[in-house]
């Protein structure tokens, strides 16, 4: 399952781990008496970039997201839901059936319910870079940035090759906390460090966009009016 917002300009996203990467949980087990298992969680396309300081479309600081069962909820997800429920029940100690319950309110939009499905997972996990992204992009759709920041650099330090947590905090960083400084120091990092080069390329991109706002190191300097 992954989880994305695109583009600056050219492109610039906010990921989660399971749609843009080939990284995919482990399937679960279908529950007692026959019932069929659960699919994959549905892929989301990746959005535009926002204009500067604002959040990338589809993930809003606050509500306003279709939830489990209304329009635009993915199809079967209340299904999934149920069935997920029922495992984690049976047996709480089940992180592949915790992730796939966070991973449902995920794609539903339903951020607390997700948030606490992935709590539980790691609980059990807590090294899992992926659900810690994830549950990150979570906080970032509840205005938690602080949470989603600490979620996102603690996934990268537990799995430094993990360039899509360092990206997404380096979003975070600049269209949410305005922290220009911080958001292009993580961005160079990503640049630094990613093998496959594909969050590199967006990460120069960004940084070009965001010296270009006015206050940020780099940017021009302001035209002088014309004299009277």
């Amino acid at each position: 399952m992954n989880r994305t917002l695109v583009a600056l300009i050219a492109a610039l996203a906010i990921a989660g781990c399971k749609k843009n990467e080939p990284v995919v949980a482990a399937p679960i087990a279908p529950p007692p008496g026959g019932a069929p298992a659960m699919p994959p969680p549905s892929g989301m396309p990746p959005g535009a970039m926002p204009p500067p300081g604002m959040p990338p479309p589809g993930m809003p600081p606050g509500g306003g997201m279709p939830m489990a069962g209304a329009p635009g909820a993915p199809p079967g997800v209340e299904q999934r839901i149920a069935i997920a429920k029922q495992l984690v029940a049976q047996n709480p100690k089940d992180v592949q059936a915790w992730i796939s319950l966070g991973n449902d309110y995920f794609d539903s939009h339903q951020t607390q319910p997700a948030i606490d499905a992935y709590a539980n997972a790691l609980a059990l996990d807590p090294r899992n870079p992926d659900v810690l992204t994830d549950q990150g992009v979570m906080y970032r759709e509840r205005g938690q940035y602080d949470k989603a920041v600490a979620n996102f650099i603690q996934a990268n330090q537990i799995a430094p090759a993990h360039m899509q947590s360092l990206f997404n905090a380096g979003v975070v960083y600049a269209y949410d906390l305005k922290d220009f400084k911080r958001a292009e120091e993580t961005w160079l990092k990503v640049i630094a460090n990613d093998k496959s080069g594909r969050f590199a390329a967006q990460a120069g991109s960004a940084i070009a966009e965001l010296r270009q706002r006015p206050g940020t190191p780099g940017a021009p300097a302001p035209m002088a009016p014309p004299p009277k």
